[in-house]
């Protein structure tokens, strides 16, 4: 059978390759064409559109680049109308998926949506063309459920993928890691500021800034694999930080805290056990206009699903140098770090067991043999 996948930033590629994955095994003949990253790429299938293409963040960048956004939206239902799949995948990426599966549907193609979009946090008037448009809801989070429910739309819970992706990893060699990126022995603080351009410009500089203060500790940036090492070195300058490129997951397996952008990442960094301060800043107009439409208590995704403040979150115009210290601090501290060890242990059993990539493989590919 054919399947179109369009998802967009580097988590949606991890997810949409697992995923991929899974597909091929319950569907050994699988005709997959893609939007996504080198990650679903390096799984199979034909790849239509690079998300680096198309990583434009917050209100503002969007409506900047409202042209460009257009002509991809344009071409994606052109290239889906040659194609003609058995089934639509969509993954997060709401701005894009929700455009693209209203025009699907009513074309009369079978709709997946894996990762719903966050219509908890904002404009949940939204769920009307969900329901409308997306024939089967894939959720993550175990609060969406019952929130789709509220609506009367029966959504299918099936765990967190990032469960399998951190359980199915290789482990690492501490001292063979350290060794082979010159770490030294001393304890290591992770700096996640982001995969886009707009949020590392703006948040790796103070969180760089602070590392004078903390001279016992080792420094190292994770950096995404959409940016070149060359955009990292015009913010790091001649500041003494390590850099280590696309290997995330290995160096929070080894960190002893981490400063981490607002998004998956915070996710991914309690799952490793790492205590951490959440960061935010995005452009004012951006920020102005997201304040008034999220009527959220919270921006991580660990203090979301745990309903209560978890990790600090320092956000717009108090992330700075000295909030920022003393944040850092507090995260150091052996008392603290306990009690949020605690709090990880409890946020992992509440996002569910394993599989969830599988789950949704095999429900996707029954729907679509019930419908032969």
């Amino acid at each position: 059978m054919k399947y179109y996948i369009i998802a967009g930033e580097a988590s949606g590629d991890l997810h949409g390759s697992n995923l991929m994955k899974a597909l091929y095994k319950e569907d050994a003949n699988a005709d997959i064409r893609f939007w996504g990253g080198d990650l679903m790429q390096s799984v199979g299938g034909v790849l239509v559109s690079h998300y680096k293409e198309r990583a434009f963040m917050g209100f503002f960048e969007v409506l900047k680049n409202l042209s460009k956004v257009l002509g991809f939206i344009k071409f994606c239902k052109q290239d889906i109308s040659k194609f003609k799949p058995d089934t639509i995948i969509f993954i997060d990426n709401s701005g894009f998926n929700l455009r693209v599966a209203k025009w699907a549907k009513q074309q009369g193609f079978t709709t997946n949506y894996y990762i719903s979009p966050q219509v908890w946090a904002s404009r949940a008037s939204r769920v009307k063309d969900i329901k409308r448009d997306v024939d089967n809801m894939f959720v993550i989070l175990p609060f969406e459920k019952e929130f789709y429910k509220k609506y009367n739309y029966d959504a299918t819970f099936v765990g967190h993928p990032l469960i399998d992706g951190i359980a199915g990893r290789k482990q690492v060699n501490d001292q063979e890691f350290r060794k082979e990126y010159n770490l030294g022995n001393e304890k290591i603080i992770a700096l996640l500021p982001g995969s886009r351009k707009q949020e590392i410009t703006k948040m790796l500089s103070v969180m760089l800034s602070l590392l004078d203060d903390f001279s016992d500790y080792k420094f190292v940036i994770a950096g995404a694999p959409s940016q070149d090492y060359s955009f990292y070195q015009q913010i790091i300058g001649t500041k003494k930080v390590s850099f280590i490129n696309n290997k995330t997951y290995d160096l929070l397996s080894i960190s002893y805290a981490a400063l981490v952008a607002s998004g998956t990442a915070t996710l991914e960094t309690a799952l490793f056990k790492v205590p951490q301060v959440v960061c935010y800043k995005g452009s004012t107009i951006s920020y102005q206009i997201a304040k008034r439409i999220i009527t959220l208590k919270f921006i991580s995704l660990v203090n979301l699903i745990m309903d209560k403040e978890v990790v600090k979150e320092l956000i717009q115009n108090d992330f700075n140098y000295k909030n920022l210290k003393q944040e850092l601090i507090k995260i150091l501290d052996e008392t603290h770090r306990k009690k949020l060890f605690l709090e990880y242990y409890d946020l992992e059993k509440k996002l569910g067991g394993k599989g969830a990539s599988n789950k949704v493989a095999k429900q996707i590919v029954t729907n679509l043999k019930k419908q032969k």
